[in-house]
């Protein structure tokens, strides 16, 4: 018995062993890693497709809202407005062509000469009303480089012949020619190259595509936010960028001015000899303020003496007063600008100082310092439909027209952008004093000069203080009515007093009022139709150098643009 259950327990002691050693060896086997048979190579199936070379070429499905491009048609995808690339992938072609037609009447106090238009005509003043056509056909050729939706174009080439043809009929002789026996009426036809230049991006300044770039040739130009002292297309050199991520722009520019046609206004191929340089730079966001923009500028008018007659026959240099004696004139020019918003409030600001040297002022007859300045206000404030505006523009004048100091505020080539602009009657009309202008078109200085493009600026003048009023109202998405009325005064009356040889002149000037309309059918600038009439009131002042008669003007203008 002994033995047996020895036996026993030594067989299941020899089962349990062999039980374990096989649990073990199990578990070692699924513990080995086996590698995983190799994947079987399938042959990818050949896709259909075409490469294309152009991005240009792809063409969305046909659809009601993928219209097809037509030549005509300046509104959808047009290889001549730039839409698509006419050279290769980022060379395009703009090509634009307008229509501005313009038919103006007006009343102005014109002198009865002595050969009269009419029998029996023995007041001093004669028919002053004057009626004139001035039709522009302008057609603009451009080809630029470059994917301008992403960074500056690389070069730039444009060229704007303008083809003019104006009629002035008045009523009284000497008015469209120095020479009475040309008559009342005038018709003439001008062409004139009126852009011709070329552009270089010179390079970016930082990851953020600021730039600097060159343009050369007859270019448009505007020294400041609202056209206050430089505003011309004539013959130069711009070097211009910006930085701060297109929080600073800036202009460094030369021009060498041509001559103008006295009668279309659009330049000559003859040098002016007046050279002037520009440098200006603008800061947006001014003072942390988001949409207020400051500009700081110095401009420099060299203007060389010279001798000059208009087409017309007037002599505009030197100015036809005193002497008459050519004469060098340097004036330096230090502004600050703005324009843009503040809060809910629209702000528009000007102040400038010059200085310099005029040789022989023809007024004053001796040589002349200059030291002048101006200011100008413009607050506005929108309501849903309506603007509400009020204006303030200041020009020193000279009270001592015959001492050393040239202090009446003057202009290089103006065309202020302010309290109404050239719907106003005493800014758009150039009123004649005894050979000179007492104003300039499309400008509110009193600066007695012969002529704004033609003639010389002229520091011995009354100088100005206007005061406006106004509103613009969107009558109608398409139409919108522009009201101002001016008030406007002499600060000295020295200068008229001494030109004209007349004591006593007072200061008042008189009332501008005027209304304009402005019509855009389609809502864009395709067509555009201005209307606008303008009454002048006489004040005190006024009556004492000219006529105590009421003047007036009315004017349409047509701009058809493709």
């Amino acid at each position: 018995m002994g033995f047996k259950h020895q036996s026993k327990t030594r067989f299941f002691v020899l089962v349990l062993l062999v039980g374990l050693g096989s649990l073990n060896l199990n578990a070692a086997v699924l513990h080995q890693r086996v590698p995983a048979p190799p994947p079987k190579r399938i042959d990818p199936s050949p896709v259909k497709g075409e490469v294309l070379k152009n991005r240009w070429d792809i063409k969305p499905p046909p659809h009601e809202l993928n219209v097809k491009g037509k030549t005509i048609d300046p509104y959808n995808q047009n290889k001549l407005k730039g839409d698509t690339p006419i050279i290769g992938q980022d060379v395009f072609f703009i090509f634009t062509a307008q229509s501005e037609t313009l038919f103006e009447h007006r009343k102005l106090p014109i002198p009865s000469a002595a050969s009269a238009a009419g029998a029996g005509r023995f007041s001093f003043f004669g028919n002053g009303n004057l009626t004139s056509i001035n039709q522009n056909f302008r057609f603009t050729l451009e080809l630029y480089k470059g994917n301008t939706a992403f960074e500056p174009r690389k070069w730039e080439v444009r060229v704007t012949p303008v083809f003019n043809i104006n009629r002035l009929q008045a009523r009284e002789r000497g008015v469209i020619n120095a020479n009475v026996a040309r008559g009342t009426v005038r018709n003439e036809f001008d062409f004139a190259l009126q852009e011709a230049l070329a552009e270089y991006h010179l390079g970016n300044v930082s990851d953020r595509f600021d730039f600097i770039s060159l343009r050369g040739g007859i270019q448009p130009f505007t020294s400041d936010l609202r056209g206050f002292v430089f505003t011309d297309t004539n013959l130069g050199g711009r070097l211009f960028g910006n930085f701060g991520n297109n929080k600073y722009q800036w202009n460094a520019a030369f021009f060498d001015l041509l001559e103008k046609n006295t009668n279309s206004e659009l330049n000559m191929l003859d040098r002016r000899r007046q050279e002037v340089l520009v440098v200006n730079l603008f800061k947006q966001d001014f003072f942390d303020l988001p949409g207020w923009t400051n500009q700081f500028s110095i401009v420099w008018n060299h203007d060389q003496a010279t001798k000059h007659f208009d087409q017309n026959g007037v002599l505009t240099r030197p100015d036809p007063v005193g002497a008459a004696k050519k004469h060098d004139l340097d004036a330096v020019y230090f502004g600050w600008t703005s324009d843009g918003h503040i809060g809910r409030f629209n702000v528009a600001h000007a102040f400038y100082f010059v200085t310099g040297r005029d040789q022989n002022n023809p007024i004053a007859s001796r040589d002349l310092d200059i030291f002048a300045q101006m200011a100008a206000l413009e607050l506005s404030y929108d309501r849903d439909w309506y603007r509400l505006k009020t204006s303030f523009f200041f020009a020193t004048g000279d009270d001592e027209p015959r001492d050393d100091t040239g202090k009446g505020f003057d202009a290089v080539v103006d065309f202020p952008k302010f309290a109404g602009g050239e719907n106003s009657f005493f800014h758009r009309q150039n009123i004649r004093l005894n050979g000179i202008n007492l104003t300039q078109r499309n400008s509110f200085l009193t600066n007695l000069r012969s002529s704004k493009t033609e003639g010389q600026s002229n520091f011995v003048n009354p100088g100005l203080f206007l005061a406006n009023v106004g509103t613009d109202i969107e009558v109608i998405p398409q139409l919108k009515a522009l009201v101002n009325a001016n008030y406007l005064y002499f600060l000295e009356t020295a200068p008229l007093e001494l030109f004209l040889n007349q004591a006593n002149i007072r200061n008042e000037i008189g009332w501008d009022m005027s209304l304009g309309l402005q019509y855009r059918p389609f809502l864009n600038n395709n067509v555009i139709l201005n209307l606008n009439g303008a009454y002048f009131l006489p004040g005190a002042g006024f009556r004492d150098i000219l006529t105590s008669q009421d003047l007036y003007q009315v004017f349409s203008n047509l701009v058809l643009t493709y």
